[in-house]
């Protein structure tokens, strides 16, 4: 298989790098989510990707995209990572869900913000009681005439403390089989009744918060698709949040190979024979990752649900955990003292194996989607 950029690609990929040069510089420091000011920052870059025309190129024009492949998705996040740029926005996968089961009403009214990155969206999907089995969630969306009034809670919500939509996932047909029943609302989070706890996390990162729904009225209007069609607009959001995503997540592996290679050949870290060769197997283990993910991502096709995601996302959490176990032993003490995003960056690999789907949900969809294995 042939990886290799054809000529329209090729012109994208400089398109994007003269575009980095010229503005990275700007917005290159100081975001992240350990700070209002840092949050500010990285808005401001969200902001900038969107305004150059970097933000989910793959939709279609009509909607504020370029319509391209999603293998462009994949280039924008490779390149950001080969810069050292902070990333992009996640809103790939909710921007499509809202394109393609919306209502043309919702589409007009929401998604030029989103989009745009002026209006910062979140996905309420998981609760306390409904994390790896998202299907048993409690939150309830009863209809109530032209509306629906929301109540339950949800956690671990990303950006929830300054967005201003929800993409949420409630029960509204409590009668139904428990995956036939659910619904999903796009919820203004300035409504009455909804209140946000924020939840910092040991790296220092104020990115997540739990949230609460106390009788929130939410218009009919802002239903996406049809009731009790949720759990399937879940699912198809899942072919937009792996793939494009992990290019750029293996780039920034990537640079930490490469930083940890001159730092071992400088002299500045010391590493003995074993060292070495556990540094260059882990490197070994990045370069195969990307492939793997590039053949991914080349063989999925446009709104298809790719199960090789699952794998990608079980190597990635072996991989990446392993190269910081080889950094962590390389620097020693000032892995944990020096700069504070080497042992952040540590502590969040070691989240991999739960967000996002933890290893045994993956490991399921490999074994019954892939290998045809029987539930029980």
């Amino acid at each position: 298989m042939d990886f290799a950029d054809d000529p329209a690609a090729a012109e994208f990929r400089a398109g994007l790098r003269s575009w980095l040069s010229e503005h990275l510089a700007e917005y290159a420091h100081g975001t992240g989510y350990e700070s209002a000011e840092a949050v500010e920052r990285t808005h401001k870059w969200h902001k900038a990707l969107a305004q150059a025309g970097y933000v989910a190129v793959s939709l279609p024009a009509e909607y504020g995209g370029r319509g391209l492949p999603d293998s462009y998705e994949g280039i924008v996040n490779q390149e950001l990572a080969a810069a050292e740029a902070p990333p992009s926005p996640p809103i790939g996968h909710i921007a499509h869900a809202v394109v393609d089961f919306a209502s043309d009403e919702l589409k007009t009214r929401v998604l030029p913000g989103l989009l745009g990155c002026t209006q910062v969206w979140c996905q309420g999907f998981s609760e306390p009681g409904a994390g790896s089995d998202l299907a048993s969630l409690t939150t309830t969306a009863t209809a109530d005439g032209d509306r629906f009034v929301v109540n339950g809670q949800k956690i671990w919500t990303s950006g929830a403390m300054w967005s201003r939509w929800c993409l949420l996932m409630a029960r509204t047909e409590p009668d139904l089989p428990r995956h036939r029943g659910i619904s999903m609302l796009v919820v203004d989070m300035e409504s009455s009744g909804v209140d946000r706890r924020e939840i910092t996390l040991a790296s220092g990162s104020r990115e997540f918060a739990e949230v609460f729904f106390d009788n929130v009225s939410v218009p009919a209007a802002n239903l996406v698709g049809e009731r009790g069609q949720g759990w399937q607009i879940a699912m198809h959001m899942l072919a937009y949040e792996r793939g494009p995503a992990d290019m750029g997540w293996v780039g920034r592996l990537g640079q930490v190979i490469a930083t940890a290679r001159e730092a071992v050949s400088s002299g500045q870290l010391t590493a003995d024979e074993a060292l070495r060769q556990r540094l260059a197997a882990a490197a070994v283990d990045v370069e195969v990752l990307q492939w793997h993910v590039a053949r991914s991502l080349a063989n999925r096709g446009p709104g298809s649900r790719s199960e090789a995601g699952s794998v990608d996302k079980l190597l990635t959490i072996r991989i990446e955990q392993n190269l910081y176990h080889v950094v962590n032993d390389l620097a020693a003490a000032s892995f944990v003292v020096g700069p504070p995003t080497t042992f952040a960056n540590y502590l969040w690999s070691r989240a991999q194996s739960i967000y996002g789907g933890t290893q045994q949900i993956q490991r399921q969809i490999v074994a019954q989607r892939i290998l045809g294995l029987p539930r029980d």
